[in-house]
C-alpha cells in the first residue's frame, strides 16, 4: 500500500500538478513513517550557519570561474569530478570572457538531502510550497539522476555582463565541514537574442497557424530559457509544458523515442534520434541526429547528411519559416558523429 508522501510524490510526478493529488491526499492519514528518501529544505526553513556557508562557497568558486583558474577549482571539485575534470573545464574556459569583471547575485540556496544507504537511481527533491494547481512562484523541483546519499544545495548565481545575462548554477556536496562542488551550469538568459517569453510567444504562434512541429520546437527552446539548469523545473517550466504537450507532434523523436524519417521513394529511411533548436550568433539553427552505421567514409556521411536535411525539409516546409540553417549529425553505433550545415536557402 502507497503511503502518502509516496502518493504525493509518485502523482506529482505523473501529472507535474497537484489539484487531484491534493484531493486524495486529505483522505490519506500521514504517519512517523511517512517520510520521502529525499527531502528538500529552501532558504527560508535552514539555519544561518547553513545558509551562509553556501552562499560563501557559492561566491568563491564563482570567483575561481570567472577567472578561469581551472586548477583551484579542481582541487574543490569531489574527487569522482575532480577525476574527469574536462567537460568543466571546457565550459569555464568557454564563459571566462563573459564572466570577467561581473557582479554576481546570490539567489535563495536549497538544501536537498538524500538518506538511505544505496544510490537513488532518480531522485526528486520537491522544494518550497506547492499550491492546488502545483508548483508556486517560490517553489521548484529538482531531479538528479544516479545519487548517492548525502547532503547537497543547488545555489544559482545572476551574472550580468555587458553583452548577457547569465546563470551559473552549482551542484554542491557537503564533505565534513567543506562544501565541494559537484558540478555546475552556465546558462545565458536569452537565444539567439531573445528571451524565454519571446519563444513562447511564437510558439502560440505557429501553433495558430497549424505549424506544430514549429510550436513544439519553440517551447522545448522557451522551456530550456525559463530555467537555469536543466534538472530543475518551475512553475513557468511546468506552464509551458502543460502548453507544448497540446501540440506534441507523434512523428517527431521525443523521450528518447526516435521516429522515422523516409525518403519519398522509399529508396531510403533514417532513424531520428533527436531534434531541437540551438542559437548560432543571432541565428536559431535547427540540429536533427540521425543513426549512422558508418561516418568513416566522410563523403558518404555528407551525402547521408544532406539526404536528411532535404527529405525533413520536404516532409515538414514549415521548419522553413522557423530556422535559419539545419545541422545534420550522423551518429555511429559508438557514439562518434559527422555533421554538416547548410542554411535554409542552399537546401533544395
Amino acid at each position: 500500500m502507497l503511503d502518502a508522501s509516496s502518493f504525493l510524490k509518485s502523482c506529482f510526478l505523473k501529472t507535474r500538478r497537484l489539484p487531484f493529488c491534493c484531493a486524495v491526499l486529505a483522505l490519506l492519514v500521514f504517519s512517523a513513517s511517512s517520510v520521502l528518501a529525499e527531502s528538500c529544505l529552501t532558504s527560508r526553513d535552514m539555519d544561518d550557519a547553513t545558509r551562509t556557508a553556501l552562499t560563501t562557497a557559492a561566491l568563491r568558486y564563482f570567483d575561481l570561474i570567472a577567472k578561469g583558474d581551472t586548477a583551484t577549482l579542481r582541487q574543490g571539485m569531489i574527487p569522482g569530478v575532480a577525476s574527469d575534470f574536462s567537460s568543466i573545464e571546457t565550459t569555464v574556459k568557454d564563459s571566462e570572457t563573459a564572466l570577467a569583471g561581473s557582479r554576481p547575485t546570490v539567489r535563495p540556496p536549497f538544501l536537498l538531502v538524500a538518506e538511505g544507504a544505496a544510490t537513488i537511481p532518480h531522485a526528486e527533491f520537491l522544494c518550497g510550497v506547492f499550491g492546488s494547481n502545483g508548483q508556486t512562484s517560490d517553489s521548484a523541483v529538482f531531479s538528479l539522476n544516479n545519487l548517492p546519499p548525502g547532503k547537497y544545495a543547488v545555489v544559482i548565481l545572476d551574472a550580468p555582463s555587458p553583452k548577457s545575462a547569465l546563470t551559473v548554477s552549482l551542484i554542491l556536496q557537503q564533505q565534513s565541514s567543506d562544501w565541494k562542488l559537484d558540478n555546475l551550469y552556465i546558462k545565458t538568459a536569452s537565444s539567439a537574442g531573445h528571451d524565454s517569453d519571446w519563444f513562447a510567444a511564437r510558439a502560440r504562434g505557429f501553433q495558430s497557424k497549424g505549424q506544430m512541429h514549429n510550436a513544439w520546437l519553440y517551447y522545448l527552446e522557451a522551456r530550456s530559457l525559463a530555467s537555469p539548469l536543466p534538472l530543475m523545473s518551475t512553475a513557468a517550466t511546468d506552464k509551458l509544458y502543460d502548453e507544448s504537450l497540446k501540440v506534441l507532434p507523434a512523428d517527431l523523436p521525443a523521450a528518447g523515442n526516435p521516429a522515422d524519417l523516409s525518403t519519398a521513394t522509399a529508396a531510403a529511411t533514417y532513424k531520428l534520434t533527436a531534434l531541437f533548436p540551438e542559437a548560432v550568433g543571432n541565428d536559431l539553427d535547427l540540429i536533427v541526429k540521425y543513426q549512422g552505421a558508418d561516418i568513416s567514409n566522410t563523403a558518404q556521411a555528407y551525402q547521408s547528411n544532406v539526404a536528411v536535411m532535404k527529405t525533413l525539409l520536404k516532409k515538414y516546409p514549415e521548419l522553413r519559416d522557423a530556422f535559419a540553417a539545419v545541422v545534420a549529425r550522423a551518429v555511429d553505433p559508438a557514439g562518434h558523429d559527422y555533421g554538416t550545415l547548410l542554411a535554409m536557402k542552399d537546401i533544395k
